[in-house]
């Protein structure tokens, strides 16, 4: 099996790592990697009322997914698109497991909303107006390259454009000790079947059995290991790198994601 499609615009957002620009240079050493906690900012393109119930996890998601497409000059609400999360909101799993081991066991509506795994997906919808199919998937430590296989299958069955959103957030205590991921962090890529002017690469995707790559700035290492999201960076470094190259991703214990990336720049 074979997959391809054109990267037209990159969001990411995690510690130490504001956006694409920053990122792309930390991740290719030309900026020294300053850990910092991420920081996330209330979604203004949401109407007033929906920006009020929004959590860490809808923040983050639509933080990626609007800078994704504003760097390829797509319009979102023509993007079919493809969510993919670990887990999805840590706070409010807290809040409503708080809520249930209460006498009372009174669930807000609004938390109850946004406990289901499409939330991040349905407010992107209200931000944008987009009418188009979404897929919602979870694979656990391997939802990042799970989300690329759903997205660039999209691409190659469906010969139009797609907007991949990959992103997981902490979880308070207790469930922190089970389930460690140290902060939030999420990318975003816009796929596309045809070069455009704003693409960055074309990557071709196949499954491989081969070791996964890693990182050689430990600080880097270790958030790639700590948060599934982050296992999508030996992809953003390459396409960092503007150079061709081959760099495999951690996916299953019985398969890897293999790319290859050829620079469009």
């Amino acid at each position: 099996m074979t997959l391809s499609a054109f990267v037209g615009g990159i969001g990411v957002l995690g510690p130490g790592l504001a956006n694409w620009e920053a990122a792309a240079e930390v991740l290719i050493g030309r900026v020294a990697y300053s850990p910092a906690r991420t920081v996330l900012h209330v979604p203004t393109l949401l109407p007033s009322a929906e920006r009020r119930r929004t959590g860490r996890v809808v923040k983050l998601a639509l933080a990626v997914a609007l800078e994704a497409t504003s760097r390829a000059g797509a319009n979102s609400a023509q993007l079919a698109s493809v969510f993919s999360s670990s887990g999805g909101d840590g706070d409010n799993c807290h809040e409503l497991c708080q809520a249930l081991a209460l006498e009372g066991r009174e669930i807000s509506p609004t938390k109850f909303a946004n406990s289901v795994h499409n939330a991040a997906a349905g407010y992107w919808s209200i931000a944008t107006g987009s009418k188009l199919e979404s897929s919602v998937l979870c694979a656990f430590d391997a939802s990042f390259c799970a989300g690329l296989l759903e997205a660039m299958t999209y691409v190659n069955v469906e010969g139009e454009s797609v907007l991949l959103v990959t992103y997981d957030t902490e979880y308070p205590e207790p469930i922190h000790a089970k389930r460690p991921i140290p902060d939030a962090f999420g990318t975003a890529l816009v796929l596309t079947p045809c070069r455009t002017p704003t693409s960055l690469a074309r990557i071709e995707l196949t499954l491989d059995e081969a070791a996964h790559d890693t990182l050689a700035d430990p600080q880097l290492e270790a958030m790639r290991q700590a948060i599934p999201a982050a296992r999508c960076l030996p992809l953003l470094r390459q396409m960092a790198l503007g150079a061709p190259g081959r760099i495999v991703l951690e996916y299953l214990d019985v398969s890897r994601v293999a790319l290859q990336v050829e620079p469009c720049i």
